[in-house]
């Protein structure tokens, strides 16, 4: 056998396994892409389902703290409970100064 022989040889025996490695990762490369889309398809479609679950309990609890306030701010402001001794107070103190007659107002004259 020549030199030359040897050569093609190994030209021929390079590119014959850098084919068929290439091709062996190319259909590995397909398998792994196509097995990852579709755990990333079944991956977003859970995510999204959480996403609706978690939204709608947020809302729904930002919703029964709106509530509250509003009907504990509604029940506080009812004159009918209004007889604690500060809410008194300061009615009686309004309407006694509103009812004096002299008052100075002028505060220069003093």
């Amino acid at each position: 056998m020549s030199a030359s022989h040897w050569t093609n040889l190994t030209l021929h025996l390079e590119e014959s396994l850098t084919n068929a490695l290439g091709h062996y990762l190319d259909n590995w490369r397909r398998n792994a892409t196509a097995a990852d889309n579709a755990l990333d398809k079944t991956l977003a479609e859970e995510n999204f389902r959480n996403v609706i679950w978690y939204l709608a309990v947020m809302i729904g609890m930002f919703a029964f703290i709106i509530v509250a306030m509003l009907v504990s701010t509604v029940k506080s402001k009812r004159t009918e409970h209004s007889n604690d001794p500060y809410h008194q107070y300061i009615k009686e103190d309004w309407t006694a100064q509103l009812q004096q007659g002299d008052v100075i107002t002028n505060f220069a004259a003093i």
